[in-house]
């Protein structure tokens, strides 16, 4: 068979389940190639994570079409002998770090997030041996919450003293960070930040205490880092001040829902603002808004 990929997102991340694909169907010997408008093929994938991605509206010659990813609501898992093969990195040659989950789901119900609906309740996925390129030191962790799993403790446990660098890249829950897994997180080698989540006020003293458990047990101030969601800009301003008088690096994601609604200009503004270390570091929200206002005649 000849087989097509279509990366609908296009952000240049690796799209694991499309490299997952690849890597079956060169096992079962048929072709795959990123798809070309000007071949024919047997068969086109095409993934879309984020919902707000515009759908791909090229026309499409094969003879199947078969979308899926959050992107389309689409929930479903990959085939089970799909899911478990090694990825193919051939086809992202330019991205030189492995990426996986030591698990899947979440103990959570966070009312903005798809994962529970998606992956269910939390459980154990690969081993960081597993996931790990034999051409590579490096890991990036897509876990959403690995830190609820004893499965995932004990990967951290194991990886730690290990020459190999890592992140989780979709943050670690804070309030399961007390002394103990303190301990361990500071025991791995990180590729740059140790990042949580501060979605609500109410998690400023839990992303506080766990700061302070990390900087104890040996975390560099300059590596603690927090997602900060962004719904009312009023109280994601607080959030992002009260993590900047802590010392911990702030990153703004405006909010998205899951039907297609779009943040404000107002939120989208503000991330810029949080998101810009030279404008964040030198100018104040208010300065910055006037500064916005004046460069557009207001």
């Amino acid at each position: 068979m000849r087989i097509g990929l279509v990366e609908v997102d296009g952000h240049g991340f690796p799209n694991l389940a499309l490299m997952r694909l690849s890597a079956w169907h060169k096992a079962q010997g048929d072709t795959v190639e990123w798809w070309s408008g000007f071949e024919h093929y047997d068969r086109v994938y095409l993934s879309k994570v984020f919902t707000f991605t515009p759908d791909f509206a090229t026309a499409i010659n094969a003879d199947e079409v078969i979308t899926g990813g959050t992107g389309y609501k689409d929930y479903r898992s990959l085939p089970p002998e799909v899911e478990v093969t090694v990825p193919d990195y051939s086809i992202y040659p330019d991205y030189t770090r492995a990426i996986g989950f030591l698990t899947r789901g979440c103990i959570r119900n966070c009312p903005w997030c798809v994962v529970p609906r998606k992956e269910g309740y939390i459980h154990p996925a690969d081993t960081w041996e597993q996931i790990k390129r034999p051409d590579s030191r490096e890991i990036v962790f897509l876990d959403n919450n690995v830190l609820a799993s004893d499965f995932g403790l004990e990967q951290i446990d194991r990886m730690g003293g290990q020459k190999i660098w890592v992140d989780f890249n979709q943050g670690l829950d804070a309030r399961l960070i007390t002394p103990e897994t303190g301990k361990l997180l500071a025991r791995l080698r990180w590729i740059r930040f140790v990042r949580m989540s501060c979605d609500t006020s109410a998690m400023l003293p839990v992303v506080e205490q766990a700061a302070a458990y990390l900087k104890e047990a040996g975390v560099a101030k300059s590596r603690l880092w927090a997602y900060v969601l962004v719904q009312d800009v009023v109280d994601a301003h607080q959030r992002v001040e009260a993590l900047r008088g802590m010392g911990i690096e702030p990153f703004a994601q405006p909010y998205r829902d899951y039907d297609g609604g779009e943040p404000t200009e107002e939120q989208r503004r503000f991330a810029r603002w949080v998101n810009n270390k030279a404008a964040f570091n030198s100018c104040s929200w208010n300065d910055y808004c006037e500064d916005r206002r004046a460069k557009n005649g207001l």
